[in-house]
């Protein structure tokens, strides 16, 4: 499949746009423009109706739905650890920081305004508040602490220097632990979103304010699994072999 970008016409309506692509979701969220159920009638009458420039909408529209390509082959294990650790900060947490607050939300009120109808989205809303208590904190412990605590390891490693197996000694944080004890939290928390969620398939006839709510979910799912590979599976046992050796 080629990539395209989203057509956004004047008589396009808000619900098939987001049907098409929930990023754009945010968009009429920020103009107070209905997106679901209500959500049929031309963009040029809406913008019109709000005093809203259909141009500058139509361009939002199409930044928030640009297509993005990530090639499924970059070998990150062979990347330096200044790289991976840029990477890991510019692009997860990043994402983690403009995102998961966006879509708590974003779930709690689908949860609360439909909660006759899917009473289980109120637990899917609780692991959502707690994965966000818990992520957040750990991401500034991260580019804080423990990942220059990693470069300076690696970099005096690598370079032999006299001061490494001290730096180890002083420094040193339990990264073996705090590795498993990330992976079960993190882990724990999506697999029973995904179990509740039904792995983010929605029901047959299902609103588009809940495909917008289980697509996002699935994005931080997938999201956060890239993260946690690239982490606990690249990042970590490199440095702490570097460890065990220079302890030794």
């Amino acid at each position: 499949m080629f990539l395209h970008t989203l057509e956004i016409k004047p008589d396009s309506f808000a619900t098939d746009i987001v049907s098409q692509n929930h990023h754009t979701a945010e968009v009429f969220r920020k103009y107070g423009i209905e997106y679901c159920c209500g959500g049929r009638w031309p963009l040029e009458t809406v913008c019109s109706a709000k005093g809203i420039g259909f141009d500058m909408l139509k361009q939002e529209l199409e930044v928030a739905s640009r297509p993005v390509y990530v090639p499924p082959k970059l070998a990150f294990e062979d990347w330096d650890v200044d790289f991976l650790t840029s990477y890991i900060i510019n692009v997860h947490h990043q994402y983690l920081r403009n995102t998961l607050p966006a879509t708590e939300e974003i779930v709690s009120r689908f949860a609360d305004e439909h909660t006759k109808k899917y009473p289980h989205m109120q637990e899917v809303k609780k692991l959502c508040a707690v994965l966000k208590k818990e992520i957040i904190p750990h991401l500034t412990e991260e580019e804080q602490i423990i990942f220059p605590y990693i470069c300076q390891v690696v970099h005096a490693y690598e370079n032999n220097d006299s001061y490494a197996k001290l730096l180890v000694k002083t420094l040193r944080k339990p990264l073996d632990t705090m590795m498993r004890q990330e992976q079960e939290s993190l882990s724990t928390l999506i697999l029973k979103i995904r179990s509740i969620s039904n792995n983010y398939v929605p029901p047959e006839a299902s609103c588009v304010s809940h495909k917008v709510a289980l697509s996002r979910l699935k994005e931080l799912d997938n999201d956060l699994m890239q993260h946690i590979y690239l982490e606990n599976d690249i990042l970590f046992p490199r440095a702490i072999k570097i460890e065990q050796e220079l302890l030794q």
